[in-house]
């Protein structure tokens, strides 16, 4: 496969602790690319847009890693006006977002040196 032309690049500003993407059908290490690239579905609701980073993407300094606050952070993701649905929220965002199932993200990473 030939390698991606400038104009097909995408830039990600990832957290530099952050640990680098695993190869797609490895467990999910919160590499964060995935989400940074463009919101899920379920992303796609709650942040209200279609590209870019998910608005629901939550970094993790003490694991070092980012973390889906559907999943991890609900009541907050939600807001206010939608709080009584976050443990629902909590219960099925797993499994909407396929957390555990492996890296499903064909993205080809380069760090900056």
């Amino acid at each position: 496969m030939p390698h991606p032309s400038p104009a097909d690049w995408q830039v990600l500003h990832v957290h530099p602790a952050a640990p680098a993407k695993p190869i797609v059908g490895a467990p999910c290490n919160g590499c964060g690319v995935c989400c940074l690239s463009a919101p899920c579905p379920l992303g796609i609701v709650l942040s209200g847009r279609r590209s870019g980073a998910c608005a629901a993407l939550r970094w993790n300094g003490v694991q070092a890693r980012y973390l889906c606050g559907a999943i991890a952070q609900p009541a907050e993701v939600l807001g206010p006006r939608w709080r009584w649905a976050a443990p629902l929220l909590g219960r099925w965002a797993r499994r909407w977002v396929a957390a555990g199932i492996g890296c499903d993200s064909t993205l080809e990473v380069e760090r900056q040196a």
